[in-house]
């Protein structure tokens, strides 16, 4: 597999369709549920569904000076590449991920007939029944949904960022009453 060509069309092509509403937390494991969306391959006209979770233990942007862990994204098995290789593409490339322990968990895969919109449409009805605020929803390449994964939890990281950074400056200032 190519690592750039990739990359490249993952972030490229992948859409957080509707992204999870709560912001992650820098104290404990996260979790981030979601179901992943592409056009099937095989069965044209058809979507491929795939749902799962990622395991983000303590996401804090407070970055210690190894490198990040994937497990179960499926890098080596699916793509020829073992996670070392797929870390050094990332750090070149500018991609930081705060260096903790990512898990992806795959909890199913199916097939859908109909349309990718189609499938969009009823997965956002199906969250608003629920009231389900914390699944996201992502479409992207079916055979670089890894990295569509990743660009899913780098996002998730970045858009917590402000609070993590807001949490150590009042953990500071508490520090400095006493």
């Amino acid at each position: 597999m190519d690592l750039q060509k990739a990359w490249e069309r993952a972030t490229k092509e992948t859409e957080i369709i509707r992204g999870r509403k709560r912001l992650l937390s820098p104290c404990r494991t996260e979790e981030l549920s979601y179901i992943f969306l592409s056009e099937s391959e095989v069965n044209i006209g058809d979507t491929l569904v795939k749902k799962g979770k990622v395991c983000i233990h303590q996401p804090s942007i407070i970055l210690p000076h190894h490198t990040p862990r994937f497990e179960g994204f499926g890098f080596e098995e699916e793509c020829g590449v073992n996670n070392e290789m797929v870390q050094t593409f990332l750090l070149v490339r500018g991609v930081t991920l705060p260096s903790l322990d990512f898990t992806n968990e795959m909890a199913g895969m199916d097939l859908r007939e109909g349309s990718l919109q189609k499938a969009v449409k009823y997965y956002l009805e199906e969250f608003e029944k629920a009231e389900d605020i914390d699944t996201t929803l992502i479409g992207g390449p079916g055979e670089f949904y890894h990295f569509s994964i990743l660009v899913f939890v780098a996002a998730m990281v970045g858009r917590s960022a402000s609070s993590d950074l807001n949490k150590l400056l009042d953990d500071l200032r508490k520090k400095r009453k006493k």
